[in-house]
């Protein structure tokens, strides 16, 4: 029975969903080596430049940026290295379908630590044009504005 129960978010990407429109979503867990979940338990790391690929029927982590561990001797781990993803084989054979297609990419979204396990959410993804994102910015600011002139409206008891 694990020690921790629930879910405990490490890192999240946020520029993702901006950069990107999110198709699909995948929850997969992580090799890593004792110094880098010590690293992760203290709530350091970044998702920013990381991506994942498939390469020999195997699902990768590259990028991500996970501190040396302040405690750790000699035996650190490099803070950018490849880590293996940990999916199950039909689930890796339709990302790679998906990434082979053209224009899709894997995206991690966030990291987090579930009962205890370290997982990653990463997601099948498109990238967005320039206009595309200022659409989404005009259209959430639009969304924004309306919400405020209704409840201005119902704070005035009208």
């Amino acid at each position: 029975m694990p020690r921790e129960r629930g879910e405990k978010v490490v890192a999240t990407n946020r520029k993702a969903r901006h950069d990107y429109t999110v198709e699909d979503t995948y929850e997969a867990g992580l090799v890593l080596t004792g110094t880098e979940v010590k690293s992760l338990r203290a709530g350091r790391a970044s998702l920013v430049d990381g991506y994942a690929f498939i390469d020999g029927g195997e699902a990768w982590l590259d990028a991500v940026h996970i501190p040396e561990y302040n405690e750790g001797t000699w035996n650190n781990h490099p803070p950018r290295r490849k880590r293996k993803l940990l999916l199950h084989k039909e689930q890796i054979i339709k990302i790679s379908h998906k990434t082979k297609e053209g224009g899709y990419t894997l995206v991690p979204l966030r990291l987090y630590f579930l009962d205890g396990r370290a997982k990653v959410e990463i997601a099948v993804a498109k990238g967005k044009r320039e206009y595309d994102k200022r659409q989404a910015l005009r259209e959430r600011q639009d969304k924004r504005e309306a919400d405020r002139a209704i409840s201005g409206r119902r704070n005035l008891g009208d």
